[in-house]
């Protein structure tokens, strides 16, 4: 994709989506530090699923560790990896009351100390919490980075460091959110649905003609 097509690809994406967000499900920063722990290799759906039962029962890390693990993993249990998750977030509960007074830190060494966060969760936090122009790098967003042609590369570090150098500064908050839904409805993993996409004059994906 040519640099100069990027302005016309992201203000279209813009246009038919002025402020996206996160399709899960929180109210809290906290909350949204638990949706985004685990969704790892998990849908959406199915962690909001989880968390419409948990939450109103524990949504601070004082009410999370009060459950117990196996509390915890009574609710989460139909998320993949639930143990090792249940796990991860009780560690992160204790940190999160020891070193910073119950709450979810606005700093990245900080985050990604936590047990179970990774650069992207961490990156994800720093972006719909805070609203820090960071480039959260999923396997959507990877897929259509190369696809398009946006920005090509062959890990998720490089695709990352390639999407922040390319993205106007204008769009590179809300960047993470079009791509992610982009990726999710219109430009699919299996058979990209391009005769619906309004962003295709800028993407350098050729279609097979069907035989």
């Amino acid at each position: 994709m040519k640099r100069e097509s990027i302005e016309s690809f992201f203000s279209t994406l813009r246009a038919a989506n002025p402020l996206p967000v996160t399709e899960l499900e929180y109210t809290t920063v906290f909350e949204l530090l638990t949706a985004v722990l685990l969704s790892a290799q998990a849908t959406d759906v199915s962690v909001n699923k989880a968390t419409r039962r948990l939450f109103p029962v524990a949504n601070t890390p004082a009410k999370i560790l009060s459950l117990g693990l196996e509390g915890l993993e009574s609710y989460i249990k139909t998320i993949g990896l639930y143990r090792s998750k249940a796990r991860h977030l009780m560690q992160t509960c204790q940190i999160l009351l020891d070193q910073h007074g119950g709450q979810v830190p606005r700093d990245r060494q900080a985050l990604q100390a936590l047990p179970g966060v990774g650069r992207k969760t961490a990156n994800v936090v720093l972006n719909s919490a805070y609203g820090e122009a960071v480039m959260p790098v999923d396997t959507h967003i990877f897929r259509v980075s190369n696809r398009t042609g946006l920005a090509p590369g062959k890990t998720v570090d490089a695709v990352e460091a390639a999407l922040l150098g390319r993205i106007p500064p204008t769009y590179l908050v809300h960047a993470h959110h079009w791509l992610i839904l982009h990726g999710r409805y219109v430009c699919q993993a299996r058979k990209p649905l391009c005769g619906q996409c309004a962003v295709r004059p800028w993407c350098d994906f050729k279609p097979k003609s069907p035989d």
